[in-house]
């Protein structure tokens, strides 16, 4: 079992995990997955690996943009077409 980074370092990272993007957020996991999945959170992945890894800053300004869009009534496909 791997330990948690803690916040400062996490801040200070180029490239996050999607637990971090939780913590960072404070968004579900389920959520964060759900965008990855549908295309519009995206994320790096190394080939050996299979852990996704998230841009940090990109991808808070990424879920900003996805919650004020969501707080406009945006469906997800709106979404997709508004942001990407």
């Amino acid at each position: 079992m791997s330990r948690q980074r803690n916040m400062e370092i996490i801040m200070n990272s180029e490239y996050v995990t999607i637990g971090e993007l939780v913590r960072i957020t404070n968004m579900r996991y389920s959520t964060l997955k759900y965008y990855t999945e549908e295309g519009i959170l995206p994320f790096e992945q190394e080939d050996n690996g299979l852990t996704r890894r998230y841009k940090r800053v990109e991808s808070i300004s990424r879920i900003d943009d996805i919650k004020e869009l969501k707080d406009q009534g945006l469906s997800i496909d709106e979404i997709k077409k508004q942001i990407l």
